[in-house]
């Protein structure tokens, strides 16, 4: 038997092996962050929801959050769907985004 053929079953068989201790490490980091995003949440922090919706917290417990999301209006969600912080800062709108100013002449 040929020397490199030892060396090639050896990393048909280490490369997967490799690969899953890779992808066992990122979930338990991936785990640790969720974890402590969970844990640094209190009432009156403004966070995004992971379907994208701002709120702030208004009530919080061991498994439900309650948001406000609009002034007088609550919404509860399963403290795991928090994705984390709101993003601070807002798109400012510019004259192409906001509505226009000039008179529209529909006989134009």
């Amino acid at each position: 038997m040929p020397q490199g053929a030892g060396l090639g079953n050896l990393l048909i068989f280490a490369l997967p092996v490799l690969l899953i201790i890779f992808m066992f490490m990122t979930q338990r980091r991936r785990q640790r962050e969720a974890q402590s995003v969970q844990s640094s949440l209190s009432i009156g922090d403004e966070v995004t929801t992971t379907s994208g919706l701002l709120g702030r917290i208004v009530a919080l417990d061991d498994r439900i959050a309650t948001l406000e999301v609009s002034p007088g209006v609550t919404i509860r969600f399963d403290r795991r769907a928090l994705a984390g912080p709101a993003p601070t800062s807002t798109p400012q709108a510019g004259p192409e985004d906001g509505p226009s100013t000039s008179p529209v002449n529909p006989a134009e």
